[in-house]
């Protein structure tokens, strides 16, 4: 096969979360532990750090990764979904799985998971982790696909546990309130491992200590050791953190959001140093300001041209779109483009809700099978107080947009990760 054919091959032969949704989660640790057995077990063979939230979990995974590559360690890096290109879901030190390992592995190894029916998800994990073991990586980095508890990532030990926040996305599996959510998430808390919680709730935070306490997991709660003490945006348009172990910390990214992944990443950095990792000053500022040229992180408040300013961002539900409009809202511009896309197992009504009104909206499909009719956006935008018309494509919202901005105006590229994904293809 060729990669073409082999990337094809997952994505129609393996039920895909991007594509179908629930019908691609597979409750279970089942089939990950079989993959994991026929391929003997390469994850007890480097160390690694598990990192699950709501949002953030994407930024914090590549913001560690940028640090441990700039202080000296072979780093593996598992996220999730891709945006342009499957293999940016496996990285060592930046760079992708190359396509010739993802074609013999499939194979190679049909023969035996064809007959499991493993999700996508499954056999990716399979897939990255006997890629770090193969390429010797000191420790990596692994993103919780979905929830924590019954993920397939979850058969790791990790040195360090990190938890970002929690917020209502994906209910119909993690559960229907925050305390649910957060218990799912908590399942990756393990026996005598450190873990750091990002953000908590009066709902989330009792949870969080309990499981804690159970398995005598020492916690550190980020928002209590406050490492971060003030944000500020400089010329360049660059984060500029003012922090207890850290003067003028320089961030590439620019997101608002990101003050809070910094004061997360903060207290693990010190947990970090702390279990024996050789993480100095130095590598710090390296990882936080050449983050997306280290690791190849796209779609975090990045900016895609200027005259007129177009950014895109991959936050899609209640907590990410928060900081996207305060962060609107901060900008100067003559008008607001907002080019918008959903998919439909979000808190569509919720998120359309915080939206500003006073834009001009462009309401599209991405191209991905969960994704909302451009015509059903608009009706529900229009419940919600929202005006635009209608795109059949990512490119031909863009275009439209891009028509009808003035130089001095602003284009806002999201609601979805796969928008997201659609634009940057286009590129």
């Amino acid at each position: 096969m060729t990669y073409q054919e082999t990337i094809d091959y997952l994505f129609n032969s393996t039920p895909l979360f991007q594509n179908v949704g629930k019908d691609a989660y597979k409750e279970g640790l089942d089939n990950t532990h079989l993959l994991d057995e026929h391929f003997g077990h390469p994850h007890r063979k480097f160390k690694t750090i598990h990192v699950a939230g709501t949002n953030g979990k994407g930024s914090c995974s590549h913001t560690l990764a940028a640090i441990l590559q700039s202080a000296g360690y072979k780093v593996g890096l598992y996220t999730s979904p891709h945006l342009v290109d499957f293999r940016e879901r496996i990285r060592v030190n930046g760079v992708p799985v190359n396509q010739e390992y993802v074609i013999d592995f499939v194979e190679n190894h049909r023969s035996f998971f064809e007959p499991l029916h493993p999700s996508f998800f499954e056999l990716t994990t399979a897939m990255a982790f006997n890629y770090f073991a193969e390429q010797q990586v000191d420790v990596a980095v692994i993103e919780v696909g979905l929830g924590g508890r019954l993920d397939c990532t979850n058969i790791i030990r990790p040195d360090m546990c990190v938890i970002t926040n929690i917020s209502f996305d994906h209910v119909q599996f993690l559960g229907d309130t925050l305390a649910k959510i957060a218990s799912e998430k908590a399942g990756i808390i393990k026996p005598n491992t450190p873990v750091v919680i990002g953000e908590t709730t009066p709902e989330t935070k009792p949870v969080f200590a309990q499981k804690a306490t159970q398995v005598n997991a020492p916690i550190h709660f980020a928002e209590e050791e406050n490492l971060l003490q003030e944000s500020s945006i400089n010329e360049q348009g660059k984060r500029i953190y003012q922090t207890t172990d850290y003067a003028d910390l320089e961030g590439e990214l620019g997101g608002l959001c990101q003050t809070k992944n910094t004061n997360t990443l903060l207290s693990a950095i010190r947990i970090l140093q702390e279990i024996g990792y050789n993480i100095k000053e130095s590598h710090v500022r390296e990882g936080f300001a050449h983050v997306c040229s280290l690791t190849g992180l796209m779609g975090r408040w990045q900016k895609i041209q200027e005259q007129p300013l177009m950014v895109c961002d991959t936050g899609h539900n209640k907590g990410g779109i928060q900081y996207i409009v305060e962060q609107l809202s901060m900008q100067n511009y003559r008008q607001l483009h907002i080019v918008m896309g959903m998919v439909n197992d979000k808190d569509i009504s919720g998120v359309l809700a915080m939206l500003p009104k006073e834009a001009t909206y462009y309401f599209t499909k991405a191209s991905v099978n969960r994704a909302l009719s451009e015509k059903e956006v608009q009706r529900l935008a229009g419940e919600a107080g929202l005006q635009g018309e209608t795109y059949p494509s990512v490119k031909e919202a863009i275009e439209a947009a891009k028509n009808n901005a003035d130089a001095e105006d602003f284009i806002f590229v999201g609601g979805s990760t796969f928008v997201v994904a659609d634009l940057l293809s286009s590129l």
